[in-house]
């Protein structure tokens, strides 16, 4: 794929030799030096928000131009500026202050509390999902480092030249997740303020020029996280509602500009509360992005691409299946990711699939899912995967009727001259 000078967009679908693109979920790893920035930063220390600007400009640009050198065709920014995929937003909207009262943990990890203990303690989560709380109406406040995340981005991908490039915005849910409501009356007008209140940025990414992905966990860990008390039914009108608000709030942009990624959490839990997704996948069929990007390298949720067989990918969509890990330190075999690939692309047609990662390798800034040199890696095996499977899934070239023609009739042995152990020894080195 070629960018042709316009701001790099998308969707990146098949290039014209019928190549299978590749993009990641979100999050990479933040380098050290970027890492004590941003909490320099945070904290309020003297010149320090300065200091992290300079850094992150020069981060972005960095990161930028590795994902275009190891072929990754839709890059991201890494969410290098941000501390976390979901509660930055505390630094851009208003509303937000004091502590949660709540203690909310996952499901899974509550029926293991041994282990539970153990993942907080090796760093592999936090102990819990909620710092702040909102106290007060919500509203945009600070634009700065949106207006910052926006020109760092572009100016990387005017220097990398990538095929088409994408921007991470949290949905309202997954924002009422980390984020306690202590304000609103309800859940459901808690989120409907959250939507309006990220509308600008949404609008703002797509209107750079850029794929908008709008992370949306709530639409499959919240059944295990903030609805685990609830029965099914509950948490899907739940759902349902919180992908309304998604609609709602981006009503003004195209769906071919936006990418839905959902997931059931991005740790590595046992996983046996997750809700399956032919559960929830009509809601997300119904959201208005036109690319869903859903986990299915992982042991949990492998098997799913089978439910596509049921339960169709409607023809306005693009899949973005998971098919590297993004919590293991396994690297992937390239032939690992081009089988997976090739079981999405027989159920929905290898034109609608692109490559993608389960989730982010860096889901909270200082608590990285994968080491930093394997995570890279692992996106190396994902670029090779998709070529193995893109030469797999490639048609064979049409024989021109000349051909076809001099051939008929003729008997095998004049078709293909040479002894039957040389042509069999020609097969053999073919495999």
């Amino acid at each position: 794929m070629q960018n042709d000078g316009a701001p790099p967009g998308g969707p990146a679908r098949l290039s014209a030799d019928g190549r299978i693109p590749a993009t990641h979920a979100g999050s990479l790893p933040r380098p050290p030096a970027l890492l004590a920035a941003l909490r320099a930063a945070r904290s309020g220390e003297p010149g320090a928000r300065a200091a992290f600007a300079g850094r992150l400009r020069r981060e972005v640009a960095a990161v930028v131009r590795r994902q275009v050198e190891i072929g990754i065709d839709m890059v991201g920014d890494g969410e290098l500026g941000k501390a976390s995929y979901a509660d930055y937003v505390t630094d851009r909207l208003s509303g937000f202050g004091g502590a949660a009262r709540k203690r909310r943990s996952a499901r899974d990890l509550q029926d293991y509390p041994r282990y539970g203990r153990r993942l907080v303690e090796t760093g592999g989560t936090t102990p819990a999902v909620a710092v702040q709380a909102c106290i007060g109406p919500v509203a945009p406040a600070d634009g700065s480092p949106l207006a910052a995340d926006l020109e760092n981005f572009r100016l990387a991908t005017a220097a990398a030249a990538p095929a088409a490039a994408f921007l991470t915005a949290a949905s309202p849910g997954v924002i009422a997740i980390f984020l306690e409501n202590q304000h609103y009356p309800t859940h459901d007008a808690y989120v409907a303020a959250l939507a309006e209140a990220m509308r600008p940025e949404y609008e703002a990414i797509a209107a750079a020029g850029f794929v908008l992905q709008i992370d949306s966990p709530d639409l499959a860990m919240g059944r295990h996280l903030m609805f685990k008390d609830e029965d099914e039914a509950g948490f899907l009108r739940a759902a349902a509602m919180q992908a309304e608000a998604i609609d709602a709030a981006t009503a003004n942009i195209p769906p071919e500009r936006m990418r839905l990624h959902l997931c059931w959490g991005n740790y590595q839990g046992p996983h046996h509360c997750d809700i399956p997704l032919e559960r929830i996948l009509d809601i997300a069929y119904r959201a208005r992005p036109a690319m869903l990007s859903v986990e299915g390298a992982n042991p949990r949720h492998e098997f799913e691409w089978a439910v596509f067989r049921e339960r169709p990918l409607p023809d306005d969509k693009i899949l973005i299946p998971g098919v590297v890990d993004s919590t293991s330190n396994f690297i992937e075999h390239p032939e690992t990711v081009a089988q997976r690939l090739c079981r999405y692309a027989n159920v929905v047609g290898r034109e609608r699939v692109i490559a993608g990662t389960d989730c982010g390798f860096s889901t909270f800034a200082a608590l990285p899912n994968v080491d930093p040199d394997i995570a890279w890696a692992k996106l190396g095996a994902l670029v090779e995967g998709a070529a193995r499977a893109s030469d797999r899934l490639r048609p064979p070239p049409k024989r021109s009727p000349q051909t076809t023609r001099r051939y008929q009739g003729l008997p095998m042995s004049k078709r293909f001259p040479g002894s039957a152990g040389a042509l069999a020894g020609t097969r053999i080195a073919r495999r």
